[in-house]
């Protein structure tokens, strides 16, 4: 089955100004059934901030921005330390320090004030939809108020003994954000792993021996490259890796190399510094790039996944201590039409970056969505350094609301060729039918095959790539009857699987179809993704 069948729930966060600033809402933007639509309001209490400031007393390396999702300020003086749950008869023995049953608590409160009221309903229909398609269900966040995003959303957890969201590979967790370009219809398919390793200035060795510096970034490539390009000998049915590295490039030899090598992974380690626009990075001295520059290049050469091994990669830039909404480097990428983005949420060791980094790079060989490739890295930095230390909560996965996660697409996902429409037991030719668009006049496509494949991919049958509002793969149109009585009228239906929907006419106005199936008569006009897409005429022929 393919991955756009994927079950999602999206969630976003926002506070509601006018309730006052303890008051947020959290509702739905896409359920796997039209029911799960819905909201709940939420307050953030003193304890959840007593509990955030702990946390980040014991785990934050400092460069965590300060706290400042404060409807209930902290004030200097000494902080009550937080009432721990008592533990679980299920938790493991590292769960017995006090980092670790913190680790716990703050992750068990954040679960239980996302998924409260209606939310925690759609959550477990959703849960329970993807279980009955054997599938994950992916779950995306989307948060809408700056200073919520530094918290650790990646260490939610439903209840003590269970894995936390990130580390689940039956929940695909990542964050998310809107107001986003669309991404650009895909002209190549990847059967590689095609990397760009870049190594930039390191603040650290900004001065001193600039030879010794230069050799040391030279060994540091070298044993990069080498995790990658041993995926093979892990799996021997992994995909290919190729590796090109870029050791302190002016901005121009990054952009060169993007512009020629048909990279799909972009790694870049090295300096930079928050700001407004996604942030500088320092590829060299005296040369850096900002996030803005960079997206418009990844995009140009749909470069799938870009990962930064920087402490700040994952955060939004501040001025005079309030954060600047949507300024973080991830979601700058993000927004501009990158499909997937992998920053720090704070400083994460060299040791620590590399053991993730290998395994994220098998996973992803194996052919894993992203999301879920993060997750299984995740479980190896858990199972290095322990749940008491904060190793693993350090990635975190930004993802383009219009992708589903899917790096390498192997040669047997390609569109599946149905045989003809079988002749009727008298050999007559059986109904075909049609699409016929009513703003441009002569513009008809037929469905051979039984099923067409309609979106702005170029694998579809029908492509609507001029259409911002259509996602890639947007919907099929099929038909089932086998044709075995004379005069049988063929039954055709829709499957919508896309994030904005798809319009039928009714007699009452334009019903909108998200992901369902529903039965198609003919003379039935669609509109794909928005009532302000072209018009477009279903037609049964030969009745």
């Amino acid at each position: 089955m393919s991955d756009i069948e994927t079950p999602c729930l999206s969630l976003a966060i926002a506070r509601l100004s006018t309730a006052g600033a303890d008051n947020f809402a959290v509702w739905v933007i896409e359920a796997p059934y039209p029911g799960g639509y819905v909201h709940h309001d939420s307050i953030w209490s003193s304890t959840l901030t007593q509990t955030w400031l702990a946390w980040q007393q014991m785990f934050s390396t400092g460069n965590l921005p300060p706290l400042l999702p404060l409807p209930h300020p902290l004030t200097p003086k000494p902080t009550p330390t937080p009432t721990l749950s008592p533990q679980s008869e299920n938790a493991t023995p590292q769960t017995t320090s006090y980092g670790g049953r913190l680790m716990q608590q703050l992750g068990i409160d954040l679960w239980n004030w996302l998924f409260a009221g209606s939310i925690q309903t759609t959550l477990a229909e959703s849960r329970g939809i993807a279980r009955g398609q054997n599938k994950s269900l992916r779950v995306r966040l989307e948060i809408r108020h700056p200073d919520l995003i530094p918290l650790p959303w990646e260490i939610m957890q439903e209840m003590a003994g269970k894995p936390a969201i990130s580390l689940s590979t039956q929940l695909l967790f990542s964050r998310t954000t809107s107001n986003v370009d669309s991404l650009k219809p895909l002209i190549r398919h990847d059967q590689a792993l095609n990397i760009l390793l870049v190594f930039g200035q390191d603040v650290h060795r900004s001065g001193g021996d600039q030879s010794a510096a230069r050799l040391q970034l030279e060994q540091e490539a070298a044993v990069l490259e080498n995790v990658f390009q041993s995926c093979q000998k892990f799996n021997p049915t992994a995909v290919p890796c190729f590796v090109e590295k870029l050791l302190q490039p002016t901005p121009a030899d990054l952009i060169a190399a993007l512009d020629t090598g048909g990279y799909n992974i972009l790694f870049y380690a090295g300096h930079g510094e928050p700001a407004p626009d996604g942030g500088l990075l320092f590829l060299s001295p005296d040369a850096p790039i900002n996030g803005t520059e960079l997206a418009q290049v990844l995009v140009r050469n749909q470069v799938t996944l870009a990962v930064f091994n920087t402490c700040w990669g994952a955060q939004p830039d501040q001025v005079e201590g309030q954060t600047i909404p949507r300024s973080s480097l991830a979601e700058v990428l993000i927004q501009h039409g990158v499909p997937a983005v992998l920053g720090m949420r704070d400083s994460i060791a060299d040791h620590e970056a590399l053991s993730f980094i290998q395994s994220l790079a098998q996973a992803l060989a194996s052919g894993m969505p992203i999301d879920q490739a993060v997750a299984v890295a995740r479980q190896q930095l858990l199972t290095l350094y322990k749940f008491n230390q904060p190793a693993w909560t350090l990635p975190v996965l930004y993802m383009h609301p219009e992708f589903q996660g899917q790096l390498i697409a192997f040669l047997e996902e390609g569109i599946t060729e149905l045989p003809p429409m079988p002749s009727n037991w008298n050999g007559e030719q059986t109904p075909t039918a049609c699409l016929r668009s009513l703003n441009s006049m002569g513009k008809v496509w037929r469905i051979r095959g039984a099923l067409m494949r309609v979106g702005r991919g170029q694998e579809n049958d029908l492509v609507l790539d001029e259409e911002m509002w259509v996602s890639y793969k947007h919907a099929e149109i099929i038909c089932r009857d086998t044709f075995t009585h004379p005069g049988q009228i063929p039954t055709y239906f829709l499957r919508d699987f896309s994030r904005n929907g798809t319009h039928i006419l009714r007699a009452d106005g334009w019903q909108r179809i998200h992901h369902q199936e529903v039965p198609l008569e003919s003379g039935s006009q669609l509109k794909f993704g928005s009532t302000q897409s072209q018009t477009l005429e279903f037609i049964i022929e030969n009745l």
